[in-house]
C-alpha cells in the first residue's frame, strides 16, 4: 500500500485541511456588532445616481435626528428595492408616484397621495409628502440631431424609423415604459437594451440616435441632449417622495416631512449634475443640501475613504464567498460519497448541478428574493448552488476512477468503510477533488460581484456605482480587487495542493 497511498495521512493531510477549514471560517466571519444603541433605521436606493442622492439626503437628515443608519443603495431595480421594503429589509427609499401607481400597484388611476396611501396600507407601507420635483420619464436626443431632423417631440419620431433606440431594460418593460409608448405613438423603431447610465454614453459615441431619459437627470446637460415634447400626455407624474414603512418612528417621520417641496426640478438636476458632471460624492452633495435648507448645523467636508471602503467591500466579498464555498465543500462532499458508487445516481447528480450553472448569474439571484428576501442570505445561497458542480463533478469522478485493486486490498485489510474513504478512497481523490473546489472558489469570486444589485454589497459596490455614473475609476475599485482575489485563491490553493498532496500524485494530475 506505501507505494500507492500518500504519506504521511494523519499527519500533514489532516492539519493541512484543518488549516484549510479555519481559513474558510476566518473568511466566513462576519462584521462585529457595534454597542451603538440608538434606534436603528435602514435607508435603501435604486441604482442611479438621483436615488442615491436622495437616499443619502434622508440617511443624514435622520443620522442628524440621532437615529443608527444603515445605508443599502444598489438594489437592482424598482421591484427588487420595494420587494426589500415590504420584506422589512429596508425601512425606506426614495420612489416617485408614477412609479407607485403604474408599476409596482398596476392602478394607473390612481392620482391624489391619500389615495395612494389607501392601496399602500395593505401592505404596511406609504408615502410621505413630496419632495417637490417631478422627474418624469422623457425621450432624449441629440440637440445636433433635433435640429438636423426638426426633432420637437415625441410624435415626430414616426417619420423616422432608420433611428436607432437605446432603451433601458426597466424601462423597456414597463407598462409606463416602451410599450404602452409604442401603442400611444404608433412608433416602428429598432430597440436595443441598454443599462440606463450607459445609453447617454452610447449617445454621445453614436451608437444609438433615442434613448429614455428621466427629465432630472444630469447627464441631460453633460451630453447635450433635448427631451422631445410628450405632445400626447403618455408620461404620468412622477413626484419624488419618500416610500416608507408605515411602522417607522413617528421622529423620523417628522424629519422626513421637513424636506416636503425642498426641492425643484431645476435643483435637482443641479445636485445630479454634481454627481454625474462633476464625480462629487454623494454624501458631499446631500450634507452641502441639508445645511442650505437649515436642516443640519454645521457643514463638514466629505472625503472619499477609497481604502476603507475597499477594506470594507473586500471582507463582506470574502465573508459571501467562504459562507458559500464551505457550504459547497460540506454539502458536495458528502453527496458525492454518497452517491459515487451509483452510476444512475452519479449521472443524475452532475446533471442537477450542471443544469444550476446554465441559470444566469443575476436571474437566479432574483429568483431567490420571493423565498429569501434580499442581502446575504439569498447571494450565498446563489452562491452556493454555483459552486457545486465543479466541487461534486470533480469528486465523483476521481472517486470512480480509483484504481479497483487498491479498494480490493483495503478490503483485504480489514477497513471498515468509513476507514477505506478515510485512508484510500479520500486521499487518491484529493487531487482531482481540490481541484474543484479551486475552480469553484474563483467562480464565487467572480460572480459575487453581482450580489450587490440584491443589497448583499461586496465589491459589486463600487462596479454597480460606476456603471451608474459612468465611472470608470469606481468600476476598476471593484474590479482589480475582484482579479486579484482571485489570483490570490489560485496561487492559495496551488500552495495548499503542493502541501497536501505528495509530489507523485501532483505530477500525475499536471
Amino acid at each position: 500500500m506505501n507505494g500507492f497511498l500518500p504519506k504521511n495521512i494523519h499527519g500533514r493531510s489532516s492539519k493541512g485541511t484543518l488549516c484549510c477549514l479555519l481559513i474558510l471560517v476566518l473568511l466566513a466571519v462576519g462584521s462585529c456588532t457595534s454597542g451603538d444603541t440608538r434606534e436603528r433605521i435602514v435607508v435603501g436606493s435604486k441604482p442611479f445616481a438621483e436615488s442615491y442622492v436622495l437616499a443619502e439626503i434622508f440617511a443624514q437628515l435622520l443620522e442628524a435626528e440621532g437615529f443608527q443608519v444603515d445605508r443599502r443603495f444598489n438594489f437592482g431595480g424598482t421591484l427588487v428595492t420595494y420587494e426589500a421594503l415590504k420584506r422589512g429589509e429596508i425601512d425606506l427609499y426614495p420612489e416617485y408616484t408614477g412609479t407607485i401607481t403604474q408599476t409596482i400597484l398596476k392602478q394607473p388611476a390612481l392620482i391624489e397621495a391619500n389615495a395612494i396611501n389607501d392601496a399602500l396600507v395593505a401592505e404596511g407601507l406609504r408615502i410621505l409628502p413630496s419632495l417637490g420635483f417631478n422627474n418624469s420619464y422623457a425621450i432624449a436626443v441629440p440637440a445636433e440631431l433635433a435640429d438636423e431632423l426638426g426633432l420637437t417631440k415625441i410624435s415626430d419620431l414616426r417619420d423616422h424609423s432608420e433611428l436607432r433606440f437605446g432603451i433601458s431594460h426597466e424601462f423597456q418593460n414597463r407598462e409606463d415604459g416602451w410599450p404602452g409608448l409604442v401603442a400611444a405613438y404608433a412608433l416602428d423603431a429598432r430597440v436595443t437594451g441598454i443599462e440606463h447610465a450607459l445609453a447617454y454614453q452610447a449617445i454621445h459615441d453614436g451608437r444609438v440616435d433615442v434613448t429614455d431619459a428621466y427629465s432630472t437627470d444630469g447627464d441631460i446637460e453633460r451630453y447635450g441632449l433635448v427631451t422631445l415634447v410628450d405632445d400626447r400626455g403618455y408620461f404620468p407624474e412622477y413626484l419624488a417622495v419618500p416610500l416608507i414603512r408605515e411602522d417607522l418612528a413617528e421622529r423620523a417621520k417628522s424629519a422626513l416631512e421637513l424636506l416636503a417641496d425642498s426641492l425643484d426640478d431645476e435643483r435637482m438636476r443641479s445636485l445630479n449634475a454634481r454627481a454625474v458632471v462633476e464625480n462629487e460624492a454623494f454624501a458631499s452633495i446631500a450634507t452641502d443640501f441639508l445645511f442650505d435648507q437649515g436642516l443640519m448645523p454645521e457643514r463638514t467636508v466629505v472625503q472619499r475613504n477609497i481604502w476603507r471602503n475597499l477594506v470594507r467591500n473586500t471582507a463582506q466579498h470574502l465573508k459571501l464567498t467562504g459562507i458559500a464555498l464551505l457550504l459547497a465543500c460540506t454539502v458536495g462532499l458528502a453527496v458525492a460519497l454518497l452517491v459515487f458508487r451509483s452510476k444512475p445516481l452519479s449521472r443524475g447528480v452532475i446533471y442537477v448541478a450542471g443544469l444550476l450553472q446554465t441559470v444566469p448569474s443575476i436571474a437566479l439571484l432574483a429568483l431567490m428574493i420571493p423565498l429569501f428576501g434580499i442581502g446575504e442570505i439569498p447571494a450565498i445561497i446563489a452562491l452556493f448552488l454555483y459552486s457545486l458542480l465543479p466541487i461534486v463533478r470533480n469528486t465523483i469522478t476521481a472517486l470512480v476512477t480509483i484504481d479497483p485493486t487498491l479498494r480490493r486490498v483495503a478490503v483485504a485489510m480489514g477497513l471498515t468503510p468509513l476507514q477505506q474513504i478515510r485512508h484510500v478512497t479520500l486521499p487518491l481523490a484529493l487531487p482531482n477533488v481540490l481541484a474543484g473546489i479551486r475552480t469553484a472558489a474563483v467562480i464565487s469570486i467572480g460572480t459575487a460581484t453581482l450580489a450587490a444589485f440584491i443589497g448583499a454589497g461586496g465589491l459589486g459596490d463600487p462596479i454597480v456605482t460606476g456603471l451608474t455614473l459612468n465611472d470608470p475609476n469606481l468600476i476598476m475599485q471593484g474590479a482589480i480587487p475582484a482579479a486579484i482575489l482571485a489570483i490570490l485563491t489560485e496561487l492559495a490553493f496551488e500552495r495548499l495542493e503542493r502541501r497536501l498532496v505528495p509530489p507523485h500524485m501532483l505530477s500525475a494530475t499536471v
